[in-house]
């Protein structure tokens, strides 16, 4: 892991859910991204931060 990378807290995954479909979420380390295969999208994690905006979140092929 390189000094700038900051990584993401597993356990905070208990407590978050998918805004648009209230579903639990998937952690995608490799992306850095929270998924939400109910709603399809994927959200990213921007500093070790999630950031649960629609208008953010990638759409899942």
């Amino acid at each position: 892991m390189s000094e700038t990378e900051v990584t993401f807290d597993r356990r905070m995954l208990e407590a978050l859910i998918c805004p648009r479909s209230h579903a639990t979420l998937r952690y995608d380390s490799d992306r850095q991204e929270l998924v939400s295969q109910t709603a399809n999208l994927a959200y990213p994690i921007r500093n070790g931060i999630p950031i649960l905006l629609v208008d953010e979140a990638r759409r899942l092929d």
